[in-house]
């Protein structure tokens, strides 16, 4: 009799575990937004354009975006996240975004793949520049 006690309050100790854990992830625990909604970000202040030069361009890590000039006065942002394996694209010369992990290229014009062995063009980031200064507002 006391085997089956013993099994009751050990089963009833698992259960009891086990819905604690089920009921947690299912309330109303604060998580990623789900799929079609977006986070609030508020604008992030990247830097002055004084860092960015013609042809070349800037990799801002904690931001995970590249700012480049590809012509005098223009300014583009991509995500400086490789879409070939993620990596970190390391510099911008000659108007092309290298990315230091595989040696994949993409352009600054647009973003599109130069050199594999990434596929997949770097995607277009919203960057406004105010008092001198590169803003991210996506």
């Amino acid at each position: 009799m006391v085997d089956h006690a013993t099994r009751r309050v050990l089963l009833a100790g698992v259960c009891g575990a086990g819905l604690g854990a089920v009921s947690a992830a299912c309330g109303g625990a604060a998580g990623p937004p789900e799929a079609g909604q977006s986070a609030a970000a508020s604008p992030v202040l990247l830097g002055p354009v004084t860092d960015v030069p013609v042809d070349g361009g800037k990799v801002y890590e904690t931001a995970q975006v590249v700012v480049v000039q590809p012509q005098q006065g223009v300014y583009k942002a991509f995500t400086s996240v490789c879409t070939h394996r993620q990596c970190q694209v390391g510099s911008v010369a000659g108007n092309q975004i290298a990315c230091p992990c595989h040696g994949s290229k993409f352009s600054a014009e647009d973003g599109s793949v130069l050199n594999g062995p990434a596929t997949l063009p770097l995607a277009a980031k919203k960057v406004t520049v105010e008092n001198g200064q590169f803003v991210l507002s996506d």
